[in-house]
């Protein structure tokens, strides 16, 4: 038996959890070029009757993306909603004090669900209210103009703007990472948790039903982390549904083992959160469990952006700015493609994740103004993901050759998870970290009564540096690997080395 190959077992009577597709969520804020130029830009070529840009809205089906949380992210702390309905051309410009901007508002709430409703019945709006320079009062009048059906001030008022129609919005966030200090508005964990239950006692007042996301921690390194959520919980633990993270992770230092590794944090901030609220829940002697909403993930290179914004000329307040507009390579796929790894083997408690962003700023998919729109590395995990990565996930416990990492120490090189479709089809997700080697893979399965590959998906290139341009917009695609297996219960495969890998059995 050689030790360098990686293996486990899967049965069907050991699961984690069922995947709810809001896992598949992303993410729009009035940031750079998400909105403009991004899914909005009249007079595009592709642009519809309400400017939405039909390129990127083809794209954005494929992606296959459920949910979509707007209006931010840091923007939202200043955000006023009645800015954005009514006639566009009769609302007001705003600095935008989170991203050193001018908000003209031509894109608002009405285009927002406009855009939702074009892409789909599976997209659903996720809404965040201001918390940070707002309150208890602007949540409940956004709710009622967004949800009322009629015969009030503000829900007639949405109907006079052209929406008889109410919105539905069931899925809101009450702020974003308020434990900021770069937040406008940032408060403390017991300033925050008093606010946001008074917020999510008056919303529930007007609907019962709502979902209700708390602010958690912006990351597990805040110094405050475990000790915002628990004084939060307290607060808000019988009045909200989920509560929040956020992760972004890049190579620091030329550290590319270690940012290979970067789903051994995610999964360390997942599992750590999960005790935080379980044990506010014991506390409390409260039987109701609190979900995750890891509703801001992705590879961002921030210290790069934050080296950009040092320069930049704190008196300009340009409109839509070329902003973190991050090109991705193959090797920030990987990591990209071990998030969503990370994310699927926790299932049972992330009900909601958000991708940050989805155009153009820290996205998917790129788009150059007037010109054409193409996906990134990235598109492809996560597209594979939300097409084949519906069901139960099974519990994977892998035996893997390691390798060392500065930041995690001894780190699998295989990182996998596996999910089971209704239809009791198997699709594996598995990440190859090696970055020269390839790695051989064992997986006994006889328990489920699978008899055939109907494909491995691969993405890997011989340059981990190769990426998809406005010049190059195929240079990185998926290919089909060769000698998978199958065979009296156990399937063998070679992950490429450094490489995305989905194997589907059926």
């Amino acid at each position: 038996m050689r030790n360098d190959t990686a293996r486990f077992t899967l049965d069907p009577a050991f699961t984690i959890g069922e995947v709810n597709p809001r896992l598949f969520g992303s993410f729009v804020e009035h940031l750079g070029r998400c909105v403009y130029t991004g899914i909005y830009e009249p007079g595009h070529p592709t642009a519809d009757e309400a400017g939405l840009r039909q390129d990127v809205l083809g794209l954005v089906r494929e992606l296959g993306v459920t949910t979509v949380r707007y209006p931010g992210g840091n923007f939202v702390s200043g955000y006023r909603w009645e800015d954005s309905v009514g006639p566009a051309e009769d609302r007001p410009r705003r600095l935008d004090l989170a991203w050193r901007s001018t908000e003209t508002n031509r894109f608002g709430l009405s285009e927002y669900i406009a855009f939702l409703r074009k892409l789909g019945p599976r997209a659903e709006p996720m809404m965040a209210v201001n918390l940070g320079t707002r309150g208890v009062a602007e949540a409940l009048e956004l709710q009622e103009y967004a949800n009322h059906p009629s015969g009030t001030a503000l829900s007639d008022l949405r109907a006079a703007h052209g929406d008889k129609d109410p919105f539905g919005i069931r899925l809101w966030c009450l702020g974003n990472e308020m434990d900021g200090p770069w937040q406008t508005g940032h408060k403390t964990a017991g300033e925050y948790g008093r606010l946001a239950a008074e917020t999510a006692r008056a919303m529930r007042q007007i609907d019962p039903g709502v979902e209700l996301v708390a602010c958690g921690s912006s990351g597990q390194s805040m110094e405050t982390f475990a000790e915002w959520e628990a004084t939060v919980l307290k607060e808000t633990y019988d009045l909200v549904d989920h509560i929040s993270l956020h992760a972004y992770y890049e190579p620091l230092d030329g550290d590319v083992d270690s940012f290979l590794a970067s789903a051994v944090d995610m999964e360390s901030f997942i599992e750590n959160v999960v005790a935080t609220c379980d044990h506010v829940g014991a506390r409390l002697k409260s039987k109701k469990r609190i979900n995750l909403s890891f509703d801001e993930w992705n590879v961002w290179y921030m210290s790069r952006f934050q080296e950009e914004e040092a320069e930049r000329d704190p008196l300009d307040w340009p409109e839509a700015p070329r902003l973190l507009e991050d090109s991705y390579s193959v090797t920030d796929a990987v990591v990209f493609g071990s998030l969503i790894v990370a994310l699927l083997r926790h299932a049972d408690r992330v009900a909601v994740a958000c991708l940050a962003q989805l155009v153009n700023v820290i996205a998917p998919i790129m788009t150059e103004p007037g010109g054409p729109a193409w996906r990134q590395t990235t598109f492809f995990p996560f597209a594979q993901a939300s097409r084949y990565g519906r069901g139960q996930v099974l519990d994977v416990r892998v035996d893997s050759p390691t390798y060392g990492t500065a930041k995690y120490g001894e780190t699998d090189l295989l990182h996998a998870t596996a999910v089971r479709g209704e239809d009791g089809s198997v699709t594996v997700f598995a990440v190859n970290r090696d970055r020269t080697g390839a790695l051989p893979l064992e997986v006994s399965l006889s328990a489920l009564g699978l008899t055939t590959v109907v494909g491995h998906s691969v993405l890997a290139d011989a340059d981990p540096d190769a990426r998809n341009t406005l010049e190059e917009p195929e240079r990185v695609l998926p290919h089909e690997a060769a000698g998978t297996r199958l065979q009296d219960g156990t399937l063998t495969a070679t992950l490429e080395p450094l490489s995305w890998n989905v194997i589907r059995l059926v």
